[in-house]
């Protein structure tokens, strides 16, 4: 089952987890707190989008700052 395993980092890992995160909150907050927040979801949706063609994401932009790539540091 070797073709199961992947090579995600821990930085992907918890990029993933915070972006998901706020996909989720947008999307609560759209349904309980009204429409207007459904905005922040579709440029959350953009921000990814703009981030492929880009390779910058806000993200990976702090964990940078936070997070040594070394590991074990």
């Amino acid at each position: 089952m070797s073709f199961l395993k992947t090579s995600m980092t821990l930085k992907t890992r918890i990029h993933d987890g915070i972006v998901g995160a706020m996909a989720i909150a947008g999307a609560l907050l759209g349904l309980t707190g009204g429409p207007a927040w459904l905005y922040a979801t579709a440029a959350l949706g953009a921000l990814m989008v703009s981030s492929t063609f880009t390779g910058f994401c806000p993200v990976y932009f702090v964990l940078d700052r936070v997070m040594s790539d070394e590991p074990g540091a």
